[in-house]
This record gives structure tokens, C-alpha cells and sequence, in this order.
């Protein structure tokens, strides 16, 4: 089977398609499909691709079983390296921000996206699940509850290591950072119920601290 329908994004590794249609779901899915590395050797080009698509699948698995909010995952074609998953009805985390911004976020009710994206992250660290790349993009309001989804885990593994989902956590405040100002305050909110989610967050936030640090010094060197 492979992906057809409206090209909605293309990144370094995948091009992410809308598909209208699929099986009896009105609102058709997601269908994500990895493309051919034409600079490796084939067979080896298949064999990392199809690794890099279990390996998403997994995560997305994972996260679901953890209680997370995640896309739903329709169907895995290994050959085609795609995955057919729930389309999410509703905006990104990055647009509610945005579309609250000029008034410095004041009709936004702050404290309860800083719960929903630190419980969701407390949940998914629990599981040794790294997202790889957090930002406001990936996380979704979905429009029927409000509830927080995670989305695109290309980038996902498994790691047990402390500095791993600390460079998770820190990727996600550079992106608070770099894209809505003054959102210090949400961010360490954010942390606060991260804490309250997970009981060995002490080890990850202190190695955040050590991150950053380092994130500093290559800024002030260059």
C-alpha cells in the first residue's frame, strides 16, 4: 500500500500526508512515510528504514499504553515504510501561544496547559520513551476535549539515561524560548508537574541544570 492524498509536510526524513478517506473514519488519517537515503547502499537503506519505522510505532505504542494522549496507530507497512495513523482535530500548542500573544497571554489559562504538557512528558519519561523533538509544534490541543496530544515521534527511542530526557526537556524550553516570549513563568510550571508525574524527575531536572549550563557556554563562545 502506499500513501496517497494531500502532502501536508515534508521534513529531512519523512513526508507527512493527509489522506481524505480511510477505512469508515470520517476524519481519514495521517499517513507518514519515510523516503529512500539515495547516499546509502540499498539494502542497507531498507533495513535502518524499516528499524526507524518499528521503532516510532513502538514509542507511539508506548506512550499509549502509559495513558498519554497520542495519535492512534491505524496500520504499519514495513515495505512501504509508512504509517497510517489518527489524524487530531485541533491546533498546536504553538498556535494557541501564538494567537495569545499580543496581549501577553492574558485570556489563556496558563495553568492548565503547564499540567496537561508536564503530566504528558512525566508519563512519557516514566516509560524511558525520548521524543527527540519537542516543540510546540508536536504538542496539540485536540478541539472536542482539550486534551493534550503528543504527536510526531520520528525522532523517538528508548534510553533509561537521565541526560537524555533532560536534552528532551531542554529542547522543549529552547523552543518556549526562542518562539513565545515570556512564557518563563508556563515553562516552570510545565517542570512543577513534571515533578508532581514522575518520581525520578529529581535526577532529570538536575541534569537540565547541568544542560543549560552548557547550553550557555557554547552561546557565549560562539
Amino acid at each position: 500500500m502506499r500513501a496517497q492524498g494531500k502532502l501536508i509536510k515534508q521534513g529531512a526524513e519523512a513526508r507527512v500526508y493527509h489522506l481524505p478517506t480511510f477505512l469508515t473514519i470520517q476524519e481519514g488519517c495521517i499517513a507518514k512515510e519515510r523516503f529512500a537515503k539515495t547516499y546509502r547502499h540499498p539494502d542497507l537503506d531498507r533495513t535502518l528504514t524499516a528499524r526507524r519505522v518499528i521503532q516510532e510505532a513502538r514509542c507511539l505504542q508506548k506512550c499509549k499504553k502509559s495513558g498519554m494522549d497520542t495519535p492512534t496507530v491505524y496500520l504499519v507497512d514495513i515495505p512501504e515504510a509508512t504509517i497510517y495513523m489518527e489524524c487530531v482535530v485541533g491546533e498546536t500548542v504553538k498556535q494557541r501561544l501564538l494567537s495569545n500573544q499580543s496581549n501577553y497571554y492574558a485570556d489563556l489559562d496558563q495553568e492548565s496547559m503547564a499540567e496537561k504538557i508536564g503530566t504528558s512528558l512525566a508519563k512519557m519519561h516514566a516509560q524511558d520513551v525520548v521524543h527527540g523533538d519537542l516543540t510546540t509544534s508536536n504538542l496539540m490541543l485536540r478541539d472536542n476535549n482539550g486534551s493534550l496530544v503528543v504527536i510526531d515521534f520520528g525522532l523517538s527511542y528508548v534510553s533509561v539515561l537521565p541526560e537524555d530526557k533532560a536534552v528532551d526537556l531542554y529542547v522543549l524550553e529552547r523552543a518556549f524560548s526562542s518562539t513565545h516570549p515570556k512564557t518563563e513563568d508556563l515553562f516552570a510550571s510545565i517542570l512543577e508537574h513534571y515533578a508532581k508525574g514522575y518520581k525520578k524527575s529529581r535526577t532529570i531536572l538536575t541534569k537540565l541544570d547541568e544542560v543549560r549550563l552548557r547550553g550557555r557556554k557554547r552561546s557565549m563562545i560562539g
